[in-house]
């Protein structure tokens, strides 16, 4: 398909503007410093800070490990349905804003019910915002993801926990920590998620080895991968996840805080592109990492030099890799279609 031609200056705009899928987005990883506090009063929780700006401090990890510690610290003040309510309302309301037209959105019940918040109300909270979401024109769907760093015994008992719930959530992932947690130790939990008809997502290759990605593979049967960035370092597995177009979720502002990509300038992301893949840009965490996905298309852009192509061929992507019906799909790529048209340079006279 021939582009309309963009000029440079409006590139920024037009990342903003156009169309896009998220796909790779954790709910508690939205919770910004300010909904921290007020969720805090509301429930009467104790927080280990005097301000959100002394938490907005403790943001200032270096590693997946230190992240996670406030991860899962932040998350403790989620306690009701309407908390999780409000969780994802303010996260589906700012995506909408940055022109996301569909988010399929993990969450981590085990962060949750080993605090002793019921499985019914962590999901019944985050399936009733999407579908308030879809309601106002945002597609919404929710994506159960299992702690690598806990035991298969413990995602498997999480799993039948959420089953009486299967109806609110399309699919299954696994997230946390990687090095250290294979894919495969998940091995007969995920074989029964395929029986049950979910879709397969996993992390792999964030700061793990090229062999976590095949393991996803072959062994859970990853219909996508979440980072994977590190796959450039195994060129079977590149040839592979090209000629198989498996998509690849890519978060360039999470790969900079967590310094997989320490400078935005190095970022492979243009390489996948390159070599063929079917790479998206998503926001991972936002409130913790610096920015939603409108700020991570513009930065990683900025630092890069990718251009008006790479910005179709990236929110193409994003409806391609999605779990979206394919009706869908082509509407939402008419609408990028438009979008790019709107923002063409004036023809030479």
């Amino acid at each position: 398909m021939k582009l309309p031609a963009i000029a440079p200056d409006r590139l920024p705009a037009l990342l903003a503007a156009m169309p896009k899928a998220e796909l790779h987005m954790h709910i508690e990883g939205s919770l910004e410093p300010e909904m921290i506090f007020a969720l805090a009063e509301r429930n009467g929780v104790a927080l280990p800070y005097a301000s959100i700006e002394e938490l907005r401090h403790a943001y200032a990890f270096t590693d997946l490990q230190s992240f996670l510690d406030i991860y899962y610290a932040g998350a403790s003040v989620l306690l009701k349905e309407e908390d999780f309510y409000d969780l994802a309302q303010a996260y589906l309301a700012r995506a909408a804003t940055e022109n996301v037209v569909h988010a399929e959105i993990f969450f981590d019940p085990q962060t949750h019910t080993a605090r002793g918040v019921p499985m019914e109300t962590v999901i019944r909270g985050l399936s009733r915002a999407c579908a308030d979401a879809r309601a106002q024109g945002t597609s919404a769907e929710l994506i159960l993801c299992f702690l690598r760093h806990l035991s298969e015994r413990e995602a498997s008992e999480t799993l039948e926990a959420a089953l009486p719930f299967r109806d609110h959530f399309i699919g299954v992932g696994l997230d946390s920590s990687e090095v250290g947690h294979p894919p495969d130790k998940f091995a007969r939990v995920f074989a029964r998620c395929r029986e049950l008809g979910f879709h397969i997502v996993a992390h792999a290759g964030e700061e793990g080895p090229p062999a976590y990605i095949w393991q996803a593979l072959d062994v859970l049967k990853a219909e996508r991968i979440d980072h994977g960035v590190q796959a450039v370092h195994d060129a079977a597995l590149m040839q592979r996840l090209a000629a198989e177009r498996v998509p690849l979720t890519v978060c360039p502002l999470s790969n900079q805080k967590l310094r997989v990509f320490p400078d935005l300038a190095q970022h492979n992301l243009k390489r996948l592109l390159d070599a063929g893949l079917c790479a998206t840009v998503n926001s991972d965490d936002p409130a913790y990492f610096g920015g939603y996905i409108n700020a991570n298309f513009q930065q990683v852009f900025a630092a890069s030099g990718m251009t008006a192509e790479q910005a179709w061929q990236l929110a193409a992507n994003s409806f391609e890799a999605s779990f979206a019906p394919a009706a869908d799909k082509a509407r939402w790529l008419a609408r990028l279609q438009t979008t790019f048209e709107r923002f063409a340079a004036p023809a030479e006279i």
